[in-house]
């Protein structure tokens, strides 16, 4: 082998492929080598934002930017202080992908394809003679002495499937996974591995007809997880499992220890107004009572009509009543089926393809600075096999993209 130094990539994901990227950049005379156990490569950042690649998200202030991890929010803020959303940004557009804005904040390349920003980076790894190895999974990293003093002091050696490799550096970006042994390796490195819970999914409501509205949606109804702090005001939308939509995702991940613990087998309520509580509620259906209207017929909150004639059968109301007709007690009913409606979640499913884990390596045994294992010197990480998650929305690519950067200008 050549005096070239080595630096191993262990993962070719969107934060492995990045990583090796810059590193090339950064270190034009080291080789670089992309290990991926399977035989697929970049297969998230395809399927990601309906195979659109959701790249990042509008956000520009690091201080808000932050509040969309559940987990790794502190760690976060030293990251993007080093790679920001605008540097995201900058980097796919000098390389010819121009990045656009939806109306949630999301950002998409304007191609709407996936495939720009897997060409780009297949293009990237080419330019820089980056070798991606299919196939090869690692099973072992163990610290050597090197007594060439040339040299920095400890090599990596990189046993895997194949063969072993003799590394000055190691990047590790395998993602997340929802089964130990795929952290096996760093587990016998010495490295924690948090509990890995998912993260981002739909509820089921089993028990509940309410799935025979699927496709209904509300702009912003308030979801909350009973028994627990967690809830969430945005859209919500009803599947044929039970609810989904931005304010269930949001919910699952930041309460996602909470759902672990309680077996996903919960009471959920949902205020279908947004954020009017009970009292507010019975007064906005007061001003209704003089009205000759059929209360089916007039769905108030830009609730859909047939979602309106569920909750009122839901409160026991004759759907041929008359608004001048309703009682004082079936308008409470009324005020408290609109604002705090309880389901029984039994499961979980998982949302799209997106497969999101909160645990990973624990966030004390790496240095934000560069990256770098506090444990195994030039061993990095970046991405999702650390404990960060972000929810949707391209948090999680923007904290793929920012870990591996830093890792790939600290790496030798």
């Amino acid at each position: 082998m050549s005096n070239k130094k080595l630096i191993i990539v262990i993962g070719g994901g969107a934060a492995g492929f990045f990583s090796a990227i810059n590193a090339a950049i950064n270190f034009p005379d080291a080789k670089i080598i992309i290990l991926e156990k399977s035989n697929k490569i970049l297969s998230k950042v395809k399927i990601s934002g309906g195979g659109r690649c959701n790249i990042t998200h509008h956000c520009f202030e690091n201080n808000e930017l932050i509040k969309n991890y559940p987990r790794g929010e502190k760690e976060l803020r030293q990251v993007f202080s080093q790679f920001s959303v605008q540097d995201t940004i900058d980097w796919f557009l000098k390389r010819g992908v121009k990045l656009k804005t939806e109306p949630d904040g999301r950002m998409f390349p304007e191609s709407n394809s996936s495939e720009t920003v897997v060409n780009c980076f297949l293009s990237e790894a080419q330019k820089y003679h980056i070798d991606i190895n299919l196939n090869e999974e690692v099973l072992e990293i163990l610290s050597i002495a090197n007594n060439n003093t040339e040299l920095d002091s400890v090599l990596l050696k990189v046993k895997t499937t194949k063969q072993t490799y003799i590394a000055h550096a190691i990047i590790c970006s395998i993602g997340g996974h929802h089964q130990i042994k795929n952290y096996q390796f760093l587990k016998q490195c010495g490295h924690t591995i948090d509990d890995l819970i998912p993260s981002l999914f739909t509820l089921n409501l089993p028990q509940s007809n309410i799935k025979e509205l699927m496709g209904l949606s509300i702009k912003a109804g308030t979801v909350k997880v009973n028994g627990t702090k967690h809830q969430y005001t945005g859209p919500v939308l009803i599947t044929h499992w039970g609810l989904s939509g931005p304010a269930v995702l949001k919910l699952s991940a930041f309460a996602a220890h909470d759902f672990y613990k309680l077996n996903y087998e919960a009471g959920i309520s949902v205020n279908w107004t947004g954020t009017l509580n009970e009292e507010q509620l019975k007064e906005e259906l007061s001003l209704q009572l003089g009205s000759k209207a059929l209360i089916v017929n007039t769905p108030l909150f830009e609730i859909p009509k047939r979602l309106w004639e569920y909750l009122i059968l839901r409160a026991d109301i004759n759907a041929l009543k008359p608004w001048t007709e309703l009682g004082k007690k079936q308008l409470n009913k009324l005020a408290q089926v609109l604002t705090n409606d309880v389901y029984e979640m039994r499961g979980k499913t998982t949302f799209k393809e997106e497969f999101v884990t909160a645990g990973g390596i624990n966030l004390k045994e790496v240095n934000f600075k560069t990256m770098e294992s506090k444990l195994i010197p030039h061993l990095f990480f970046c991405g999702e096999v650390l404990n960060i998650d972000g929810i949707t929305g391209g948090f999680n690519f923007q904290n793929a993209w920012s870990t591996a950067w830093i890792a790939a200008k600290n790496v030798l």
